[in-house]
């Protein structure tokens, strides 16, 4: 009996490593071995599933690539799947830091940057509840304070900057820093007086507006960052040229149709698309350096 468990062992590992091997034999963009691209939300889950899923349909009518999309609930899982040996994803969408991040261990190359109202630039936001007695950034010491990811840029990074100008150590100062999971879940937590502040990017009280009417009178800005490069597409480092360049032209064709629109609104609320290669991120690596900061210490 022993004997036969042993030998049907023996053939189950050995059909599992000829089926693996099959699928990475198989093309990258054929329907065994599908192109990954991971998104991360930046507001509800579903929505962001929703809208990434028609953009990759869109993708194989333009292309006969296949695509498969994933959501992931933070960047830093998204950058360890561009770090994996073969990778566990080919495409990413990560907002600024993050991918500054992922770029400078050399596992992500920048191609398209988003554009929201006209400007593949955006802002960070501080806010607080309009009976919190919180005016200023200064007022932050003791409270309790929600962001999306702490990997965010205008989350996390840029806001915790403002507040070390303003003399507040968010590491000592704060009572606590909690993890939303999004920027819709910032706005939502301020609102239910869940946290004293957050930050988000402006406007995200925008996303709960359907539910809460009166967020807009109930959670007010405090503070607005500097401009932030938008997120956008990037691949993995070791992508073919020939597979990026058509991906990258599909993109910029379907960005430029009614039903690609409403997918990329659907899913990250962009509503262009524009060519930018790693020198558009290279401000943004300034304003980190001029601060003292170390890229892969803030991840932590």
């Amino acid at each position: 009996m022993l004997k036969k468990v042993v030998i049907l062992l023996t053939v189950f590992v050995a059909v599992a490593s000829f089926v693996s091997a099959k699928k990475k034999q198989e093309p990258l963009g054929s329907e065994e071995n599908p192109i990954i691209w991971a998104f991360v939300p930046s507001g509800e889950m579903e929505r962001v599933a929703a809208g990434a899923r028609e953009v990759a349909d869109l993708l194989y009518d333009k292309t006969g690539l296949y695509f498969e999309t994933t959501v992931a609930t933070e960047y830093a899982g998204v950058i360890e799947a561009l770090s994996s040996d073969p990778p566990e994803a080919h495409m990413a969408s990560l907002a600024t830091f993050a991918y500054v991040l992922a770029a400078d261990r050399g596992v992500a190359e920048a191609a398209l940057v988003s554009v929201r109202f006209g400007s593949p630039t955006y802002n960070g936001q501080i806010i607080v509840r309009a009976d919190s007695g919180i005016r200023k950034v200064s007022d932050l010491k003791g409270k309790t304070f929600a962001r999306p990811d702490p990997l965010s840029a205008s989350g996390w990074i840029i806001p915790m900057l403002t507040m070390r100008a303003a003399g507040i150590d968010p590491d000592r100062d704060l009572a606590e820093v909690v993890d939303a999971g999004s920027h819709d879940s910032v706005v939502a937590a301020v609102y239910n007086g869940d946290v004293d502040a957050g930050a988000s990017y402006v406007d995200a009280r925008s996303r709960i507006e359907g539910d809460h009417p009166d967020v807009m009178e109930k959670v007010v800005v405090i503070e607005v960052t500097q401009d932030i490069p938008n997120d956008g597409v990037q691949f993995v480092s070791s992508l073919p040229e020939d597979l990026r360049a058509k991906i990258v032209k599909a993109l910029l064709e379907i960005a430029e149709t009614e039903e690609g629109k409403e997918a990329l609104k659907t899913a990250y609320q962009w509503n262009a698309l524009e060519e930018h290669d790693d020198t558009f991120y290279d401000p943004f690596r300034q304003v980190l350096q001029a601060a003292g900061l170390n890229i892969e210490e803030l991840q932590n």
